[in-house]
């Protein structure tokens, strides 16, 4: 099926590269890269290319959640391995094409996807359902639930206003229940949580890995890519919301792929034999692209070059 071209929006230039420098010789090198925009109803992904540093043979198919999945392999010795990304997206203004409707939470039991979505209801590897977890929903419903939609926001924000935005207190294999324990982290831990607390209570949720445009970024602030959280409105379907930044998904959203967590999402995975990694180095730029007739008087947007 053709998704359906969403309405003129924002028009948002990417770059994604990853730099791996090895101490010493890596060899026999697998990798698999989810990081082309996906195309649905609020985006469309216009232009893509990947490359990579040695040059490698790309080839892709589509996983179990619809990501598209390049992968490739490096039999050769190599010190350095970088995969870059660039993408062009359009995206529809507001993020959503039509309007979350308020659908009471007993829709949840009968609708007829329940069957479908049955692995966004329970525990996954980052997103363990335990104790702990189902008390904080308890906690932030304060005894009181509304829509569904008006749920997913009560929860986002309640993560957004007890959390800590702190970088380097938690790792990338850290599960909900830990960053939970000291109410901080990255982007990454504020999806997990969100998660948990939707799906204790009985709301289907998706994690989702894309980027951000920050019109507030401070100069010389690094950009990097960003997580979020989707739940399922039946009548609706997915609605995304940011507990990171307190806010529903908009315009400014790039959605590159969905999962249980973050396990099923990693942006590059993969495996090689030879020295340990002695760097690893992601640089990632968004930003709001010129417009055609500015494209094409300047000759196109600039192609950034692997080096």
């Amino acid at each position: 099926m053709t998704a359906r071209r969403p309405p003129p929006g924002m028009l948002l230039q990417l770059l994604h590269r990853t730099t791996f420098v090895y101490d010493g010789q890596a060899r026999d090198s697998f990798n698999e890269v989810r990081l082309r925009p996906v195309d649905d109803a609020n985006q469309s992904c216009r232009h893509f290319v990947l490359r990579t540093d040695p040059i490698a043979v790309l080839r892709d198919y589509r996983d179990f959640y619809g990501n598209t999945v390049h992968y490739f392999d490096i039999t050769d010795g190599h010190e350095r391995l970088v995969v870059e990304a660039e993408s062009q997206v359009e995206t529809a203004p507001g993020g959503e094409s039509q309007p979350i409707p308020a659908v009471p939470a007993e829709a949840l039991t009968s609708f007829s996807e329940r069957e479908l979505l049955a692995e966004f209801f329970g525990d996954s590897h980052y997103v363990p359902l335990d104790a702990s977890i189902w008390r904080e929903t308890q906690d932030a419903f304060g005894g009181m639930r509304t829509d569904l939609w008006g749920d997913v926001r009560r929860l986002g924000q309640h993560i957004h206003q007890t959390f800590a935005y702190r970088p380097n207190s938690t790792a990338v294999n850290t599960h909900a229940a830990d960053a939970l324990k000291i109410k901080a982290g990255v982007c990454q831990d504020f999806a997990h949580v969100m998660l948990g607390l939707c799906r204790s209570a009985g709301m289907p949720a998706r994690y989702v890995s894309g980027y951000f445009l920050n019109p507030h970024r401070m100069s010389g602030e690094v950009e990097a890519s960003h997580a979020w959280v989707e739940a399922f409105i039946p009548s609706h379907g997915w609605a995304g919301y940011d507990p990171t930044h307190g806010r529903p998904a908009d315009e400014r959203y790039v959605k590159a792929a969905v999962g249980r967590d973050y396990a099923d999402i990693r942006p590059i995975s993969g495996s090689y034999r030879g020295s340990p990694t002695k760097e690893l180095q992601v640089i990632v730029q968004v930003q709001e692209a010129a417009a055609e007739s500015d494209r094409t008087r300047t000759g196109g947007p600039p192609v950034p070059t692997l080096g």
